[in-house]
């Protein structure tokens, strides 16, 4: 069975067991969250409009972190206008304990 997720204005396909990094969610480390599915999967699939009614996925929350760096540059010829910054997004790891539905 799998189910399609949506938190951050992303989408996911998760199943039972899949770590899964996240947009930053306000919740501890350790404790639980629900997501509401957009689609539920397996023998028989359910589409929700927008949302499955009574269809929720139970995840634990494993840690926050940030990603990886990248570099940002603007440039503008003949003018010396040159701007560099850097930025690392944050991110919630999370583990799908099971998708009821």
């Amino acid at each position: 069975m799998f189910a399609i997720v949506k938190t951050g204005g992303k989408q996911y396909r998760v199943e039972p067991g899949l770590r899964l990094k996240v947009e930053k969610l306000q919740a501890e480390p350790g404790s639980q969250v629900e997501l509401r599915v957009l689609l539920l999967g397996g023998e028989k699939v359910a589409v929700g409009a927008p949302y499955v009614e009574g269809a929720k996925v139970v995840a634990e929350v494993l840690a926050h972190g940030r990603g990886k760096k990248i570099t940002v540059s603007k440039f503008k010829a003949k003018v010396q206008y040159r701007r560099k910054r850097g930025h690392r997004q944050p991110y919630t790891e999370i583990l799908i304990k099971e998708i009821q539905g």
